[in-house]
């Protein structure tokens, strides 16, 4: 895929491939990237925030993020605008800018899918685990109409969304790009 220029929604939560996550928007900045996306139908990407990173250098903003999609919106009670999305795929950024408004911009290359060739024994008990925290945490279950518990890769991406670690680590993971470290890592965590 070629190269994209796309808006930035740098968080310090994580969206991932497959996954979902719902967003207040309230910042001018934010509201005119969804009004122009949603318009277009179009794309953002969501980052990760660097806490060590420089807001004027723009290196606040981890390089690897997900393109997402707006599934759905809705105003919120607060009168403040919630949408719904998606996360597509991975991507590199780079060549970050900064529009007058505030609004980053990067130029976005897709990434290779992971590869991840587990076997659902390989990735027992994590799959029961994430599906209790499905069910106890009704509000992440609902924003599923069917989750994958049997996809190998799926759980891995919603386990690392989930993790409570920084973000250095999830980057360090999405850059190998293959299941077995993390996979390793939660065997650990979740045994």
């Amino acid at each position: 895929m070629e190269l994209q220029n796309l808006p930035l929604f740098p968080l310090s939560a994580t969206l991932l491939p497959q996954g979902r996550m719902a967003l207040r928007i309230f910042e001018p900045r934010y509201i005119r990237m969804v009004k122009e996306v949603c318009a277009s139908n179009g794309k953002f990407v969501i980052c990760m925030l660097n806490q060590a990173g420089d807001k004027t250098a723009n290196t606040h903003v981890f390089p690897i993020g997900t393109v997402a999609s707006v599934i759905d919106f809705d105003m919120l009670e607060d009168g403040l605008l919630g949408i719904k999305v998606a996360g597509e795929y991975c991507v590199e950024v780079t060549d970050m800018s900064t529009e007058p408004d505030g609004l980053r911009v990067g130029k976005c290359h897709a990434l290779p899918e992971w590869k991840c060739d587990l076997t659902p024994q390989q990735i027992s008990p994590m799959d029961e685990r994430l599906k209790e925290i499905f069910e106890r945490y009704t509000e992440l279950g609902q924003m599923y109409e069917k989750p994958e518990f049997n996809d190998p890769l799926w759980i891995m991406y919603r386990w690392l969304e989930l993790l409570p670690v920084d973000a250095k680590q999830k980057q360090y993971f999405l850059a190998q790009r293959d299941c077995v470290k993390l996979q390793n890592y939660l065997s650990a965590l979740v045994q």
